[in-house]
């Protein structure tokens, strides 16, 4: 049972890979609200920046039309030109500020993570037009989240709204009595104002907005404890191939090992749990390190030394020592050339004592 649900159940954060992988197919955190937030906040901006003069190239543009209204020509080809005309020149005076509030939106998926070229999104899914995949994202988690964020939105700007009006209402109702210059002057201040208010809720709105579509997100990329060990496989390799391969190399090290003991000087031995092979010849600087082992193998280079007539001399303390401080076909370190000096040269007294007796 509980093997099972490590298999399907999502309860390990995602690795890199993984959320690198949902990048690449288009799955990304995205905030409505964020984007809907530049956009308006780009509007307000335009048009305290650019309303003036989008306002004069309009005017300048129908002023010229009702001017000239007596010369127009209205019938068949004319018409379709004054049409043609007047939408260049209306155009013309809101192509940069369109442009801009295009740049906002851009800037508003940016800044939620960074562009991505994928047609995963665009492919035919049957789970989109299936009626219950349907009726199961309108009761979803993320649908009952959008209604509540219309409810407080609805809420919040319609509280502020009352609140920066309802002072107002007094100068509101004598405003169709006064000169219209002096109406423009309270109508854009109080419409600063309501843009201004409007823009810090939708800030607060997106900021909360993105921080839950971020951990839904997260949750969606969660990984199940197998999933995580197939991805450790497919990166880092099968973990028994990989031992494997480890005992197939430490075999065919001591099988070198084991193949230069018989040109060993001399092995010290503890004298059963280690064993280390030296050899010296005149013009080294020092003794090298052939072979070493614990129990089974310093039992074998044991062996092997006996075979080729190798010397065995045990000394617990520097055989110890030695295991734990030279490397394989490294030299002792200076530390030990007295004690091993003092070994190969009762080795050599002993070979030469021994061609004596021969002689």
């Amino acid at each position: 049972m509980a093997e099972g649900q490590e298999d399907t159940e999502r309860s390990e954060d995602p690795t890199q890979k993984r959320l690198d992988e949902a990048l690449e197919r288009g799955d990304v955190v995205k905030s409505q609200e964020v984007n809907t937030w530049f956009v308006i906040a780009g509007g307000a901006l335009l048009l305290m920046a650019f309303s003036g003069s989008m306002a004069n190239g309009i005017a300048t543009t129908l002023r010229g039309l009702i001017a000239h209204s007596g010369t127009i020509r209205v019938d068949g080809r004319g018409f379709v030109g004054v049409v043609e005309k007047l939408s260049l020149e209306v155009v013309a005076a809101v192509a940069i500020p369109l442009l801009l509030l295009v740049l906002a939106a851009v800037v508003g998926n940016m800044v939620q993570h960074r562009l991505v070229w994928s047609t995963e999104a665009l492919t035919p899914k049957f789970s989109k037009i299936s009626p219950m995949a349907g009726f199961g994202r309108m009761f979803s988690k993320q649908a009952l989240a959008n209604f509540v964020k219309g409810l407080v939105k609805l809420a919040l700007i319609g509280t502020i709204m009352t609140a920066l009006l309802w002072p107002e209402r007094f100068r509101l109702d004598a405003l169709v009595r006064i000169d219209p210059i002096a109406m423009l002057s309270i109508t854009q201040s109080l419409g600063l104002q309501m843009i201004g208010a409007v823009v810090a809720v939708l800030a607060i709105i997106a900021a909360a907005d993105y921080f839950f579509q971020y951990r839904q997100w997260f949750e969606r990329q969660k990984m199940s404890v197998r999933e995580l060990k197939e991805e450790f496989k497919q990166t880092d390799g099968n973990p028994e191939i990989k031992a494997k391969i480890r005992q197939i190399r430490q075999a065919r090290s001591r099988k070198r090992m084991m193949a230069a003991v018989p040109e060993a000087s001399v092995v010290i031995t503890n004298p059963t749990h280690f064993a280390v092979a030296l050899k010296y010849e005149r013009g080294m600087n020092a003794p090298i390190c052939v072979a070493k082992g614990v129990d089974a193998i310093a039992r074998k280079i044991r062996e092997v030394a006996g075979d080729h007539s190798i010397p065995i001399v045990e000394n617990p303390p520097l055989a110890r020592a030695l295991h734990a401080t030279v490397e394989i076909d490294q030299e002792i370190p200076s530390e030990h050339y007295q004690a091993v000096a003092e070994v190969i040269g009762y080795v050599m007294r002993l070979n030469r004592a021994v061609a004596g007796g021969k002689a």
